[in-house]
């Protein structure tokens, strides 16, 4: 049996979504800037994608800018919206528990004369609003809030961060990285007062190597990637017209049947955590009912190294992480779980566990049984 529990990293391509892309591949393969009508044809799947994903969020289509993933649209996000914004002023406002993609970018921020300041969570990988409250100033051009914290699956209250950035300081630009929440919640920018969201395509049963930045067409935000002016300049290049028609039918298909698909993954995970909430020896990270996201646990292993039940795992077709993924495939200690106030000896020790619509209760069940058959002889050993 094989149980993928990795879908954080990364989820599997939906058939119908294969099919599409395969179908751009070698039928209607024109360049979407070409005057005949193969390139009409790849540019109407351009637009059909940005109509079906302004759907979802209840946008505009001349809202969504296609990028090539999360990482990028985070950095546009970032990067643009600084640059554009600098006389305003040069301080920014972000979390510590950002996914390298933010938390890079922001260093790199710093290193060319703009102020960050990093808030702090709590226990459970959350930050306090009032704190956020206190740190706007009247020279804040960017806060930047993940979502659902991709490794220990906190969640933040947007809607009340969104609200407040505004009274305070409507000039305050609000980009929030959504690619652990997109498909898992139902966001609606202009309501939660999101000025720019990052989205990754293969994180939604999607390609790997496509994305999209939601700008609200009130914002002002420079390219970082110059050419030819697709995309009305904003992203210049030949789009991806392969990822794109992909990304806008794995949209689509993410907020079908949506409620179903979502309790059915909330319950999935209670199963899998009163089932490990058994074994000796383990801790669950952050908060594990409705206030966290339907997909991610994050456990810590007592007296055992993540990379060493991570392959012991795999050994068994059971395939988890050790982290953020899209960090690094070396191991590191979690800033996360650092500023989460983790003990030190259980910071190598934990791992990732991550649902999609796919995991199925047996697959739960055997993760569990391998985990028991494991442990014991795992912490054995790592006392010799």
């Amino acid at each position: 049996m094989e149980a993928y529990f990795d879908n954080s990293a990364t989820t599997v391509c939906l058939t119908e979504v294969k099919d599409i892309m395969v179908k751009v591949m070698v039928e209607d393969y024109g360049n979407p800037s070409a005057m005949h009508m193969k390139g009409v044809e790849a540019e109407k799947y351009v637009n059909n994608s940005k109509e079906a994903i302004a759907k979802c969020l209840k946008v505009s289509p001349k809202e969504i800018i296609f990028t090539s993933g999360g990482t990028e649209s985070n950095n546009m996000a970032l990067i643009g919206t600084a640059d554009a914004n600098k006389r305003k002023g040069r301080h920014i406002i972000t979390t510590k528990i950002e996914h390298p993609s933010v938390s890079a970018t922001t260093k790199y921020l710093e290193e060319n004369g703009y102020e960050v300041t990093y808030l702090p969570v709590d226990k459970f990988g959350v930050i306090d609003p009032n704190m956020l409250k206190s740190t706007i100033r009247d020279d804040t051009i960017i806060v930047s809030v993940m979502y659902v914290n991709n490794e220990v699956g906190s969640v933040m209250p947007i809607d009340e961060i969104g609200k407040m950035i505004k009274e305070i300081n409507p000039n305050t630009v609000f980009h929030v990285d959504a690619i652990q929440a997109f498909g898992k919640y139902r966001i609606y920018p202009k309501k939660s007062k999101i000025d720019l969201l990052s989205v990754s395509g293969h994180k939604i049963h999607g390609p790997k190597g496509i994305g999209f930045l939601y700008i609200n067409e009130k914002i002002k935000v420079n390219p970082i990637i110059f050419g030819g002016g697709q995309q009305k300049g904003m992203r210049s290049g030949t789009e991806n017209v392969i990822g794109i028609a992909g990304l806008g039918l794995a949209a689509t298909k993410a907020y079908e049947d949506f409620e179903k698909k979502i309790q059915n993954m909330y319950l999935i995970k209670q199963k899998f955590i009163e089932l490990i909430s058994d074994i000796e020896g383990i801790v669950i990270n952050g908060k594990t009912g409705y206030e966290s996201a339907p997909h991610i646990v994050s456990v810590s292993f007592e007296g055992i190294k993540s990379e060493v039940l991570l392959h012991a795992l795999e050994d068994r077709n059971i395939y988890v992480s050790a982290g953020s993924a899209c960090a690094s495939n070396k191991p590191a200690v979690s800033e996360t779980l650092k500023s989460m106030g983790i003990k030190k000896e259980l910071l190598d020790s934990t791992l990732r566990f991550s649902f999609s619509v796919n995991s199925t209760m047996e697959e739960v069940e055997y993760c569990i049984m391998i985990l028991k058959e494991l442990l014991p002889v795992l912490r054995k050993y790592s006392k010799h």
